[in-house]
């Protein structure tokens, strides 16, 4: 692999990302999976509580696992010191992600006429664990929980989001499977599930796939099984149903997915270093329009992006 050079020499942000979920592949290892019980599931979350989006999802939480952080928070020394809190001396940040947009004027070589043509550039920036820091808040530390018993009332909540979301859905069979051709989503009677939370898991892999559509987000979804498309679309809906756990609860870590995936993952991964970063882009849409659609979210959340480069500051 030829790695990507930053503007000061070293590796660039993605393709660091990249080596990472490589080596975490390479070991057996689905980075995107929080298998771990005991603390509260949530996507990673800045110092002011606002959800980190895309691949600073799953880096993070891989980040996280590798380190052993119990805490979804994450900020920077200075939002740190704006908290009355101070990171231990020691501590090794790690990088969170944005893209900056900029313009740029560009000649046509025909003509010689001047546009301005709009850009982004990947950044970084450095940022340190909850549990990296001395001196924050309690809130910043949920406590751990063992408590295995499903809260009263979840499988209801569960049933209501995914009723909500307008899918032609039959139960037919011992296979889960989504058709492009037909748009439906097939599924085991959820009777053959060890729970209603695994049916659900699977359900919303499925659904990750159908977001897909020509009529929804429209991804290419022609490509035939054991073909690098076709795991490239697993893996958006892998990263989706990803997402769509530590929003619901769901547990991910039991979809089968076909060994074929990892080799082409692998394969994906070490041609482009920004492969990860659009898959998770898709999944990020996928994952929101199914959120929408649930009710977990209003459709003005979609136009809340959060400003990085000013958060970095």
């Amino acid at each position: 692999m030829t790695y990507r050079k930053g503007q000061n020499g070293g590796i660039s942000p993605a393709t660091r990302i990249t080596q990472e979920i490589i080596a975490r592949l390479e070991a057996g290892t689905k980075p995107w999976i929080k298998p771990w019980r005991g603390v509260p599931q949530s996507r990673p979350l800045r110092a002011c509580g606002i959800p980190y989006r895309g691949m600073n999802v799953f880096w993070l939480w891989m980040v996280a696992d590798m380190c052993g952080y119990a805490s979804p928070f994450w900020m920077t020394y200075n939002q740190a010191k704006s908290l009355g809190a101070q990171v231990r001396k020691g501590e090794k940040s790690t990088i969170a992600i944005f893209y900056k947009s900029y313009t740029k004027e560009v000649e046509a070589p025909d003509t010689g006429e001047k546009t301005d043509e709009s850009r982004r550039v990947l950044k970084s920036y450095p940022v340190f664990n909850a549990d990296q820091v001395e001196g924050l808040p309690e809130r910043f530390y949920p406590a751990a929980t063992l408590e295995l018993v499903e809260p009263e009332g979840r499988e209801l909540s569960l049933d209501a989001f995914f009723a909500a979301i307008p899918v032609n859905l039959r139960h037919q069979g011992n296979e889960a499977y989504y058709e492009p051709t037909a748009d439906r989503v097939t599924m085991p009677p959820a009777s053959l599930f060890s729970g209603f939370d695994h049916y659900y898991a699977t359900l919303a892999h499925e659904l990750s796939h159908w977001t897909g559509h020509a009529n929804r987000l429209g991804r290419d979804l022609k490509n035939r099984f054991g073909t690098a498309a076709y795991a490239a679309e697993e893996l958006v809906a892998e990263l989706s149903s990803a997402m769509l756990g530590a929003e619901l609860g769901l547990p991910v870590t039991h979809l089968d997915s076909h060994a074929s995936y990892i080799e082409h993952w692998l394969k994906l991964l070490k041609d482009d270093d920004r492969a990860i970063l659009t898959a998770a882009a898709k999944a990020e849409e996928a994952s929101t329009l199914l959120l929408r659609l649930g009710g977990r979210i209003s459709s003005d959340h979609l136009d809340e992006a959060p400003d990085d480069a000013a958060l970095a500051a």
